[in-house]
């Protein structure tokens, strides 16, 4: 199984994966023109992709599914209610491929699966996603809203994992956003912390990953360096943390 990052980020997210042959995005929040051109990266392409699964409906996760779709021709796959939402919060436009699934469902290609898990994050039908080819699984774990329960087993259960690290507890404190906005990120519906994503890694123990992609990180509240340096503290500098950026395709992992 290989995968990397197109972005990650408030800014805009779209994850690839494949296996066996199989090609999936995970997420639609960057412009049609952006994707093709981080796919070329590592020489994919995007016309190749057998679909398109939304995690929900905020704007930087669903905003270009329609774009994806129409350009290059993906099936979109999003549970009923994500998709009523962001229809009244986003102008997708005509989809005229749309199936439906629901949160806990398993979708098949082929020998791929993708496990769906409702998360906690304060969006209506919110999906975390567990892909799994032949023993090997990988978590997308991002708006997650808190550590709410299972999600430690979910994490001791894959063999690599984008994670949520969101803020850095003492960016947001310091930060000018407003107390609404401080309260929401950091409430029961918002983000993990770099805090909270270490103290998961720390509590899985030897069942940990074999290595993270620190993901979805604040623009003013983080930097990949406090994000990384919050794990390696918790588990140790020789474990692997890699890091999905707001600007650019990751690096190709392999799980």
């Amino acid at each position: 199984m290989l995968t990397f990052s197109l972005q990650s980020g408030s800014n805009g997210n779209a994850i690839y994966i494949e296996a066996n042959g199989v090609r999936l995005l995970f997420d639609a929040g960057i412009s049609g023109r952006m994707a093709e051109r981080r796919m070329t990266v590592h020489h994919r392409d995007i016309r190749d992709v057998h679909a398109v699964i939304i995690s929900h409906y905020h704007s930087d996760h669903v905003r270009c599914a329609g774009i994806y779709q129409r350009k290059f021709g993906l099936p979109i796959y999003i549970t009923s209610r994500s998709h009523a939402t962001a229809a009244m919060w986003c102008d997708l436009g005509k989809l005229s491929d749309v199936r439906y699934f629901r949160s806990g469902d398993c979708l098949m290609f082929s020998d791929v699966v993708v496990h769906t898990v409702r998360t906690a994050h304060d969006a209506t039908d919110g999906i975390a996603f567990v892909v799994e080819c032949e023993g090997r699984r990988l978590g997308i774990l991002t708006d997650l809203g808190h550590p709410f329960r299972g999600l430690r087993g979910i994490l001791e259960s894959v063999n690599a994992a984008y994670l949520e690290c969101n803020y850095d507890p003492a960016m947001l404190a310091a930060g000018t956003y407003p107390p609404s906005l401080k309260a929401r990120i950091k409430g029961p519906g918002g983000h993990l912390s770099n805090d909270d994503s270490a103290g998961l890694l720390r509590a899985c123990g030897r069942c940990r990953p074999h290595w993270i992609a620190v993901a979805h990180l604040s623009e003013n509240n983080n930097t990949p360096e406090l994000a990384i340096g919050a794990q390696h503290k918790a588990v140790g500098r020789d474990y692997p943390v890699h890091h999905a950026s707001r600007y650019d395709a990751s690096e190709l992992l392999e799980v």
